[in-house]
């Protein structure tokens, strides 16, 4: 549905929640906020405005460091009052050089986010789950999700993502960046599982490739 700004609501301070997201990645690199004015400069020089509390003064993404972001699309929440917006960044998105402002961890939370990951479920129903999602966006294509936006691309496109993604998981490995890997490598198997809705295989068939080369070698 496509809604037209006069319809946004913004607060009592003519202020609007605006998430920015990596429209490659969806990774959330930062929560800023817009006033009617810095959505529409957004929107007609396709580069990232907000208004800053601190100031009370509009600024432009990278207008002094260089680190721009070019607007891919503008989102608009259920009730119209929070805006996701989707950008190709051209540099880390926080001040301290970090590619996303969310880069620290709540310490309180540490120990009990941990036992609930030790009480996840096995990658097994993980990957199951995810190929039934990405299946139901394929047959659906939900308008503002971004693997609607790789269907939709088609092979070519998801294909560059999938050697994209390996790229990116060799260079996290040869860093030995435990936490890259993790990231890297999960983003891999989405964009693969992709790929393997897209040319219609199955978990079920790799599973049986696998195990099948696991009675090969045990026979040798």
């Amino acid at each position: 549905m496509k809604i037209p700004i006069e319809e946004i609501k913004f607060d009592e301070r003519g202020l609007v929640p605006a998430i920015v997201q990596d429209a490659d990645t969806r990774q959330v690199l930062t929560l800023a906020y817009m006033n009617a004015e810095s959505l529409k400069r957004t929107i007609e020089t396709n580069e990232t405005w907000f208004w800053s509390r601190s100031r009370s003064s509009l600024w432009h993404k990278g207008e002094t460091s260089g680190h721009t972001q070019r607007v891919v699309d503008i989102l608009v929440d259920c009730d119209s009052d929070a805006l996701t917006i989707l950008v190709k960044p051209n540099g880390p998105a926080c001040h301290t050089g970090e590619q996303s402002c969310f880069h620290n961890e709540l310490q309180e939370a540490g120990d009990s986010l941990e036992k609930i990951a030790h009480e996840e479920p096995g990658l097994g129903a993980v990957l199951n789950d995810l190929y039934a999602l990405i299946e139901s966006r394929k047959r659906d294509k939900p308008e503002g999700s971004y693997t609607t936006y790789l269907f939709e691309q088609g092979l070519d496109k998801i294909l560059k993502k999938v050697g994209e993604e390996s790229s990116e998981t060799i260079i996290a490995a040869k860093n030995q960046d435990r936490g890259a890997v993790v990231k890297e490598v999960s983003d891999l198997l989405y964009h693969l599982i992709v790929l393997m809705v897209e040319r219609g295989l199955t978990l079920n068939e790799i599973s049986a490739e696998l195990v099948s080369r696991g009675k090969k070698r045990d026979a040798q």
